[in-house]
């Protein structure tokens, strides 16, 4: 492997006019796709072989008519008036007639004609339903609707928009360019060189541009989550700015040393660009991995996220080297670009003496950093999923402003009303089912009211409006969903099935639990077999598995302690804290996994480099931490501040992903890559690096540290071929 991309990384250096242009033309090719061929994305989360979706699927068939998306206007009179009140009333009506006639509207209901009226008579709900599904509904549309009731709210009336069709996309604006603002001054700080910062900076840029314009040119054949381009971008950022500061390191390590631009470019691709193939790779296998829960819009957003990474891998490798010919000697600081020494960069700094600290200490490292993550991981066992609804939403953004309204006037159930569809071979059957349903269900915990249903034409399938008395995200309403499908499954011979926001979430969450062992051991089983392979060794991977763990359950504990508990929620602008979204375990599962074995390959790869060349177990932990640290660092503040850039976004669901992802790679990197795992192997000795001998013959050898690769190059008057 260390070969192969050593002469890539030379025929990139010396054809770099070539490599440059060809990126730049396949940037612009992406570019034009995605504006020629971008598809709208979905907030729908289908959720195949579940009751909720069997239930959605039913209402598309038989209610046709229902099928589009559906707004709510709240409209509430001023205190001490009601809207019975003759000049409020004609404006609530008015406003329900305007509402039908907004464009992409199909009708609109007065709250006196659906008697959606608060028992106090204050507050009302006009019902509107529109044409198309909320993710066709245009921007103009949505707009209209907003726009409405000028005259409602001049006759006194407090006017709020909510509904399906308000649940907009994430926007991605220049919040998250503070993070990447922050990553460049980190550069800088480590290069000690603007054109070092701001060429890796630039290859990173390219990086995932590309990877996003590719995404969104696939967008029209391809349903896209709006969540999903987020992530993808997320992602494609952090890692293709940290490859690149590998490799660019590197390089600027052997121009130190004394080798000419061109054999430091390639032998960094194939020594450090080795160690960024295989860490690429280990993230793609994580996030394409996710296809085997089988919820299609979570394949989705591993799948997208697993292609800007795939892109920002390949630009690493060919782009990188390319632009670093064009650089010259100008990445290294001005005081190390004349009478260079190998002495230059192996000053000890932090990383020595952190290493010796801690292999000094091994013990009482171990001990606290293992007891330290224990107890953060202590709230994650009460931990809650859930599908976020209109109340979680940003504080003043218009569905929020709709969902607390509703909630002040009905009370919190009525923004998380669940749909019981009943349906059998005949109307007569379909009726003796639904008045089954009203006597089974009379007098439940937690039900507030059944609605009287809504029949199709043909009267063979039944719609039921079933109002918790609790939100759609509390643990009552969870209790109800289960009760109302023990109590109505096979009534009469008829098919019942519950639906709505909460009962999807439900599904979401029970599937992904299920689903969350199966994905747990395939990560951990690909870990040890892959560091395995790449370090010839047994208990190296197992440390590595362990140490993933551990990064897990604190994640795992902290993200629940600030967003489901709020506690410090305040600092991460969280308004309303509630239970974590409900593929958000798993989603991070897959990508702490492949970030938190790119540090253990970048650590770990450096100390059994030294080794094999003949340090014992303690001098070369203690080279391997010197060297890497500074490296590993720069790279997880890296990370850290992208990530972090997202959590300044309104929308809750990327604010937790955010947090999540930045606290995840700050305890992976800093407490257990650069504490626990140098403390445990120079614990264990010499038995780090032990295989047996039959194993050893069987697995194939990657020469991920190059040293099939250095003994070629170290022979006088061998020269490494060179296909150009």
């Amino acid at each position: 492997m260390a070969t192969l991309l050593y002469r890539l990384g030379r025929a990139s250096f010396r054809h770099r006019k070539l490599v440059v242009l060809l990126w730049l033309v396949l940037l612009a090719a992406l570019g034009g796709s995605a504006l020629a061929f971008k598809g709208a994305t979905s907030s729908d989360f289908t959720m195949p072989g579940t009751e909720s979706q069997r239930a959605i699927d039913a209402l598309r068939q038989e209610f046709p008519e229902a099928s589009g998306a559906t707004g709510t206007i709240v409209v509430a009179a001023p205190q001490g008036r009601t809207l019975a009140d003759p000049q409020l009333k004609t404006a609530v009506e008015g406003l329900a007639k305007e509402a039908a006639t907004l464009p992409g509207v199909v009708g609109a209901v007065d709250p006196f004609t659906a008697k959606a009226l608060s028992q106090d008579g204050r507050f009302g709900l006009v019902q509107v339903q529109f044409a198309e599904r909320a993710d066709a509904v245009t921007a103009a549309q949505r707009s209209a609707y907003e726009d409405s009731g000028a005259a409602a709210k001049a006759a006194g009336l407090r006017v709020e928009h909510g509904g399906e069709v308000m649940n907009a996309e994430p926007e991605v604006g220049g919040t998250e360019a503070i993070g990447v603002a922050i990553a460049l001054v980190v550069l800088v700080v480590t290069f000690g060189s603007l054109v070092a910062a701001g060429m890796t900076m630039l290859n990173a840029l390219i990086g995932v541009g590309a990877g996003m314009a590719g995404l969104f040119a696939l967008s029209s054949v391809v349903s896209l989550t709006s969540t999903a381009p987020v992530l993808a971008l997320m992602l494609g950022l952090a890692v293709g700015i940290d490859y690149s500061l590998f490799i660019t390191s590197r390089h600027r390590q052997h121009l130190v040393e004394g080798a000419a631009p061109e054999d430091a470019a390639a032998r960094a691709v194939g020594t450090a660009g080795s160690a960024v193939l295989f860490a690429g790779v280990t993230v793609i296998i994580a996030l394409a991995g996710l296809s085997v829960v089988r919820i299609p819009f979570l394949t989705v957003m591993g799948l997208a996220a697993a292609g800007t990474v795939a892109v920002a891998v390949l630009v690493a490798v060919t782009l990188l080297p390319a632009l670093l010919g064009f650089a010259g000697d100008k990445v290294l600081p001005r005081r190390l670009r004349n009478g260079r020494t190998p002495h230059a960069l192996v000053k000890e700094g932090f990383g020595f003496r952190w290493a010796r600290l801690v292999t000094r200490l091994r013990v009482p490292v171990i001990l606290a950093g293992i007891l330290g993550l224990g107890a953060l991981a202590i709230p994650a066992a009460d931990m809650r999923l859930a599908l976020p609804d209109a109340s979680a939403s940003a504080e003043g953004t218009p569905a929020r402003a709709a969902a607390d309204l509703i909630t002040e006037g009905f009370g919190p159930g009525f923004n998380g009303r669940l749909a019981l569809v009943v349906s059998s071979d005949s109307p007569e059957q379909t009726g003796t089912a639904v008045q089954e349903v009203g006597q089974v269900l009379q007098g439940t915990p937690g039900l507030l009211a059944v609605a009287p249903p809504n029949l199709s034409r043909d009267k063979r399938t039944a719609l039921l409006a079933i109002i918790p008395q609790t939100g759609p995200t509390d643990a009552a309403t969870e209790t109800l969903v289960n009760t109302v499908r023990d109590k109505t499954r096979g009534l009469n011979g008829a098919d019942v099935a519950l639906t709505g926001q909460t009962a999807v979430g439900i599904d979401v969450s029970e599937k992904l639990s299920d689903a969350m062992p199966v994905y747990l051991l395939l990560v951990v089983g690909l870990s040890v077999l892959l560091l395995m392979v790449v370090f010839r060794s047994i208990l190296v991977p197992v440390k590595a598995a362990l140490g993933f763990l551990l990064t897990v359950g604190a994640t795992f504990g902290v993200t629940v302690l600030v967003f489901q508990q709020g506690h410090l929620a305040g600092l991460v602008g969280l308004s309303t804290p509630g239970p974590l979204v409900s593929f958000l375990p798993i989603l991070l599962i897959g990508i702490l996994f492949g970030l938190a074995m790119d540090y253990e390959v970048f650590l770990v790869s450096r100390m059994r480099e030294d080794y094999v060349h003949g340090a014992d177990v303690q001098d070369a932990t203690i080279l391997g931490m010197g060297h890497g640290a500074r490296v590993v660092t720069a790279a997880a503040l890296i990370m850290i501040s992208v990530f972090a850039g997202f959590i300044l976004l309104d929308d809750p669901v990327i604010k937790s992903m955010g947090f999540a992802l930045a606290i995840g790679v700050a305890i992976d990197a800093f407490v257990v890559r650069m504490t626990i795992v140098p403390a445990v192997i120079s614990l264990l000795g010499r038995a780090s690096w032990w295989l047996p001998g039959w194993l050893d013959r069987l697995l194939p050898n990657v020469d991920i540290e190059g040293e099939k690769l250095r003994q070629q190059l170290d022979q006088p008057g061998e020269r490494v071929p060179v296909s150009v």
